[in-house]
């Protein structure tokens, strides 16, 4: 079974929606946003989850300097695999209206080699 959060470095958003681009270029994609919230990293996600994956190397850094000793989780990039185009995803608010649709797709791509990589499925779940 997989679940799925996410969540962020900085306070800067708790309790809003996603950006209403990127709700915009998701629907297009079949994907919904809407009734995301945002949350702020906290320690128990170290301990509740397997991967903890990072857009970008700030994002990082900040999750290696609040990470506990004993966490359980694995600090991961997102384009941490041999055919990544890039480093970090880059931020969508800099792209103007096609950086929402290109970070999607990219994201897409990244999912599905995450899913390679650190995952390992039980042919008979």
């Amino acid at each position: 079974m997989f679940v799925c959060d996410s969540a962020g470095t900085a306070a800067y958003h708790i309790g809003k929606g996603p950006d209403p681009r990127m709700c915009q270029a998701a629907q297009a994609k079949g994907i919904m946003l809407d009734d995301l919230r945002a949350r702020q990293v906290s320690a128990n996600d170290f301990y509740d989850f397997d991967l903890l994956v990072a857009m970008d190397n700030s994002n990082l850094s900040n999750l290696q300097a609040i990470k506990p000793a004993d966490a359980t989780a694995k600090l991961v990039m997102m384009l941490d695999y041999p055919s990544a185009p890039m480093s970090q995803v880059p931020d969508p608010y800099y792209g103007g209206a096609e950086g929402f649709d290109q970070v999607l797709s990219l994201l897409q791509h990244a999912c599905s080699n995450l899913h390679e990589l650190y995952c390992q499925v039980d042919a008979n779940e």
